[in-house]
């Protein structure tokens, strides 16, 4: 019976003391690796910035704009290169970033419209060109007169698929367009 938590095991005195707390390491300094003295690295870092430099998701962000989060997305979706993964981070050659930074889809030539231009043709309605208008048609003048239109749509709903709320959609269509397509 030695490890009953009793009241007055309690308010016993802990058996060892805690630790000391661990004392700092030394700071780097330049020209040497983790605070090890005389330890030489092969090369000093230099000053200015390159274009193959590794970046953290963090400093993407910060050239770029965004969250870190989306960094992290851009890269696993595809719109930016997923980077290259040393000791479990992901880095991107500095090169790259400032390519998509300068050169982002959708910009340049080509592409979108411009400001000022009109859009392209319209439909009439949302469902122009959709064979299920025909049908709502078809039900809105066999139906008696006083049908309740969500007791239509529930009925075409269960006859030929999609939604009630689809089917009402296109009812509304339907006797607001009753000649267009």
């Amino acid at each position: 019976m030695g490890n009953l938590a009793t009241p007055a095991r309690r308010r016993l005195p802990r058996a060892r003391p805690r630790p000391p707390p661990r004392q700092p390491q030394p700071a780097l300094r330049p020209g040497t690796g983790r605070g090890v003295p005389g330890r030489q690295t092969d090369a000093a870092l230099p000053e200015n910035e390159h274009p193959d430099d590794l970046l953290s998701a963090g400093e993407v962000a910060e050239i770029l704009g965004i969250s870190t989060g989306t960094v992290r997305t851009y890269a696993t979706s595809g719109h930016f290169s997923p980077g290259i993964t040393i000791h479990g981070s992901r880095l991107w050659p500095r090169h790259e970033i400032h390519d998509r930074l300068h050169n982002a889809p959708g910009r340049g030539t080509g592409g979108g419209r411009r400001p000022g231009e009109p859009q392209g043709p319209r439909k009439t309605h949302p469902y122009a060109g959709d064979p299920r208008l025909h049908t709502a048609r078809q039900a809105l003048n066999t139906a008696p007169a006083g049908t309740p239109k969500g007791r239509l749509a529930t009925e075409l709903a269960a006859t030929h698929g999609h939604t009630p709320r689809t089917w009402e959609r296109l009812l509304t269509t339907a006797a607001e367009h009753p000649h267009n397509n």
